[in-house]
Parts: structure tokens; C-alpha cells; sequence
């Protein structure tokens, strides 16, 4: 799985403890979620997905 998260936000300006505490995790889970180690919930990409003004499925590009 590949996800869209640093590139998005970069886009929003947002450093990775900004957006671990705009919904509520620890920086180190953003930081396993942008580089493809950690498949997040459904509430947490949901999460991720309204604070970075983007859809689920286009957040987070799973490979087959």
C-alpha cells in the first residue's frame, strides 16, 4: 500500500506532529503511515482523509 499522506501534507503546510495531533495520534504513526508500514483504521483514515481535504480512496493507492 502506498499512501498520498506527505505529499498532501506538504500541500497543507502541515509538519508530521501537526497532523498526528489534528487526529490524535502519535508522530510516529504518521510517520509508519507515510512510509507504507502500518495499515490504519477505518476511523483513522477517515481521519487523515477530512483533515487533508481528500477522499480514502484517494489517500491511500493499494497495489495489487
Amino acid at each position: 500500500m502506498r499512501t498520498r499522506i506527505k505529499e498532501l501534507r506538504a500541500k497543507y503546510d502541515l509538519t508530521q506532529e501537526e497532523l498526528a495531533v489534528k487526529v490524535g495520534v502519535r508522530r510516529e504513526t504518521i510517520v509508519f503511515l507515510e512510509k507504507g508500514k502500518y495499515n490504519p483504521s477505518l476511523k483513522l483514515a477517515h481521519d487523515l482523509a477530512k483533515v487533508l481535504n481528500t477522499k480514502i480512496d484517494e489517500l491511500f493507492v493499494f497495489d495489487d
